[in-house]
């Protein structure tokens, strides 16, 4: 056995037992999905890190730089930076204040139980096929460093990833995810030091790049690819339970806000070592890459002493975890405290808290099913980031800002933002069907109530307060 699938087999036993030693505070649905809304600034700012910094962010964004320059990823870091920063300033004063339970409880409230369950199916496949995407990338970040099958190791994974959230709970991810986003910071930071050790000379490497390798836009792009490749990742993730989960367990509002803000600027510093490293891959990569996809990998292996390698492994197999872990306690509390537990009528908090973790292990089941069965771990992101956004984003902004409103009138709106997008963007070629799938659920959402009102349907009906949300808005900021 090598030296360092002993250390991550001691990494992973680290982090399972922070998980089972957490499991014995854990004695309700709100313990177990919202850490008893305990939590402070630093725990909260290193869980929203570790949470955004997934697969793409530590293999993808390399590779597509490496690949295209900076036009390749404008997703990571700043795109999903300023989705942070946006979760502070328009999704955490007024979640947090109405102590909501899930995102869907939103949708309970506001509209009604038939958008509830309709919008937990959308998020919950949209996260599971995210869930796939990170576990498949765990599998081969392992079998990468150890040799072993890749087969073999997603199946390890998901064993793992299963007892692991199911008995931390969202406590034990967030301590967890603490750990992992210092690990991550000490692996990326070693990779980077061995480098500038042999290339003194790296930050000359930037300005001697060729001026198409600086430029945030591709050749030949439109103004309107360019504001689509924008919102994905500012738009499109910025009503993830993954996050709204972290920012219900804080302690209070102000904690919440700050952590969202704090959030954003390490993950704009941290995201940018991939970025810096693909941007110079063309002067340091002297020596052929066994798969362009995993250029940051390749890298490693090449720079960083063998000692040191665990140290790298261990600094993405923390960013993967982070994430699927956050995923699937987020689907699984979506399931749990919005279908199945009213559905049942379950009482007692111990029947609760089992059935979470009974639905932790069906989701994390899924999650296998998809990513053993995918090729590409782009393709399942690139699946999941458009799944069902563009509706799901209009109804809860409208959610959290109106007053309440119709049923019917959100329900359509989802089934509309379930097919546009894919509409636009296969049938009709758009060139930015995201935003225009967001300004069509967008004109349903704002005229249907009138639609409804001329040909006489009931309950159809959207009311616009201001008075109080607003002035809440304005504290907040």
């Amino acid at each position: 056995m090598n030296t360092t699938l002993i250390l991550l087999i001691g990494y992973l036993a680290a982090q399972f037992a922070i998980c089972f030693f957490v499991a014995r505070k854990i004695n309700s649905e709100e313990d177990f999905l919202l850490a008893g809304r305990t939590c402070g600034t630093g725990l909260i700012t290193l869980s929203l890190f570790a949470t955004w910094f997934g697969a793409e962010t530590c293999i993808g964004s390399s590779a597509e730089v490496f690949s295209f320059g900076l036009s390749g990823s404008r997703a990571d870091p700043l795109g999903y930076s300023l989705c942070l920063v946006l979760s502070g300033l328009l999704i955490a004063p007024r979640i947090w204040n109405k102590q909501y339970t899930t995102l869907a409880d939103v949708y309970a409230t506001r509209f009604g139980p038939k958008t509830e369950r309709f919008a937990v199916w959308i998020l919950s496949l949209s996260s599971l096929i995210w869930a796939a995407a990170q576990l498949r990338a765990f599998g081969q970040v392992v079998s990468s460093t150890t040799d072993l099958p890749v087969d073999f190791t997603l199946f390890l994974s998901f064993i793992f990833v299963v007892g692991y959230v199911m008995y931390g709970g969202l406590l034990g991810d967030i301590i967890t995810d603490s750990v992992q986003a210092v690990v991550i910071f000490i692996g990326l930071g070693t990779l980077v030091y061995f480098i500038f050790k042999e290339h003194p000379d790296l930050i000359s490497y930037i300005s001697n790049q060729p001026a198409e390798r600086l430029t945030l836009i591709k050749p030949n792009e439109s103004w309107l690819q360019r504001i689509d490749r924008w919102a994905i990742p500012i738009l499109g993730s910025l009503v993830a339970q993954e996050v709204i989960s972290r920012l219900l367990a804080a302690r209070n509002v102000k904690i919440a806000t700050k952590s969202s803000y704090y959030a954003a600027t390490i993950y704009i510093i941290v995201g940018l070592i991939p970025v810096l490293i693909g941007l110079v891959g063309p002067q340091i990569v002297n020596f052929e890459l066994k798969d362009k996809e995993h250029f940051l990998i390749d890298v490693a292996e090449h720079y960083l002493p063998i000692m040191f390698m665990p140290v790298f492994a261990g600094a993405l197999i923390s960013a993967l975890l982070a994430t699927i872990d956050s995923i699937l306690i987020s689907v699984s509390g979506l399931f749990a405290h919005n279908v199945i537990v009213p559905g049942l009528k379950i009482k007692d908090e111990k029947t609760k808290v089992l059935t979470v973790r009974l639905c932790v292990v069906g989701s994390a089941g899924i999650a296998y099913i998809l990513a053993y069965n995918s090729d590409s771990i782009y393709a399942l992101l690139e699946i999941a980031s458009s799944f069902g956004t563009s509706g799901i984003l209009v109804i809860t902004l409208a959610g959290l800002w109106l007053n309440k409103g119709s049923d019917l009138v959100a329900l359509t709106t989802l089934f509309i933002g379930l097919i546009i997008n894919p509409f636009y963007d296969y049938v009709l070629k758009l060139d930015s069907p995201f935003v225009f799938s967001i300004f069509t659920c967008g004109c349903v959402y704002f005229t249907l109530p009138y639609v409804f009102k001329f040909i006489k349907v009931e309950n159809a009906k959207i009311n616009f307060g201001e008075s109080n949300d607003f002035k809440e808005f304005k504290e907040s900021i």
